[in-house]
């Protein structure tokens, strides 16, 4: 799932990229639907799937527009496979969480999660590039830690899903960045690099007997084919749609997928929802709330935002 906006963007909006940027946070948004009918599959042959069926998806976008001499170049540099790797590394990280999260029935912990990931973002920057935060930024990162706390105070322990995912993806967005590719090619570059053992590990479950290409049927089959789909093409919607957004648009879109993720969780899914996670996702929304009002307001006035540090 991607929170962070595309550098570049122009200064208006776009309603085509607004059609894009909207279908990629709804297919995101509708994704845990997908992921809990193949729950019964094991969450690292779901992500070792979702690597190796991406790899045509997002192939076939590249040749598509012309864009493959990127790529080209971008396989030539020791330093930008360095780059690549890392960012796959922590990628797939972000995905075992969730795809093991759903599973467990831990969904509202995931959207808790992409909740924080643009409060981190931000943080992250405070604390890596020595970025300024305006009092508002402040305020709303103090928030979302009162947030954590209630729930680690309620549960005994610290809310590791939606830390994990927040921090697995700030830091896939803040590396990502030095990554001296555009997003369609940079995404290829990364699952084909992560492939290798990817096609490994499906070599072992399936000679081992416990894998679910072929050996459990035929719609296990497709599940996993689909896998290639729901990854790389909400991915590629939002990196096109990005571009043709300002960024205060896509900062408040960015909170679509995440309430899907919620309503999906508590009324589809029926998981627990008491005192304590009301009181803290009630603290998240009045955070998100703060620092969203700039660029909310922005967008009311019709103007170029202020710049967030």
């Amino acid at each position: 799932m991607s929170s962070s906006p595309a550098s570049g963007v122009q200064s208006g909006d776009s309603p085509r990229g607004f059609a894009f940027a909207l279908a990629a946070y709804f297919l995101w948004g509708f994704l845990p639907l997908f992921m809990k009918a193949i729950a019964h599959i094991p969450a690292p042959e779901i992500i070792a799937h979702r690597i190796i069926w991406s790899i045509p998806v997002a192939g076939a976008v590249l040749i598509a527009t012309g864009r493959t001499s990127d790529l080209k170049v971008a396989l030539k540099s020791p330093r930008t496979l360095a780059m690549a790797a890392l960012t796959a590394s922590i990628i797939t990280i972000n995905w075992g969480i969730y795809v093991w999260s759903i599973a467990a029935g831990r969904a509202l912990e995931s959207a808790l999660g992409y909740y924080i990931n643009p409060l981190f973002s931000v943080f992250l920057g405070a604390v890596l590039l020595r970025e300024k935060l305006s009092t508002s930024q402040w305020v709303a990162i103090g928030l979302a830690v009162c947030a954590v706390a209630i729930l680690t105070v309620e549960a005994g322990g610290l809310p590791w899903v939606s830390l994990g995912l927040a921090i697995s993806w700030g830091f896939y967005a803040f590396f990502r960045k030095t990554l001296p590719v555009g997003p369609n090619q940079g995404f290829l570059l990364e699952v084909m690099l992560l492939s290798v053992p990817a096609i490994a590990y499906i070599g072992y479950v399936e000679t081992s007997g416990s894998g679910h290409f072929g050996d459990t049927g035929y719609v296990d089959v497709l599940w996993l084919l689909a896998c290639g789909l729901i990854t790389a093409v909400p991915l590629i919607l939002y990196a096109n749609g990005a571009k043709l957004l300002r960024l205060s648009t896509i900062g408040i879109m960015q909170y679509i997928a995440p309430t899907m993720i919620f309503i999906i969780a508590v009324f589809v899914f029926k998981e627990p929802f008491g005192l304590s996670q009301l009181v803290a996702f009630a603290f998240i929304w009045a955070a998100l709330l703060v620092f969203t009002w700039p660029m909310l307001r922005a967008l009311l006035v019709g103007r170029k935002p202020a710049k967030q540090a």
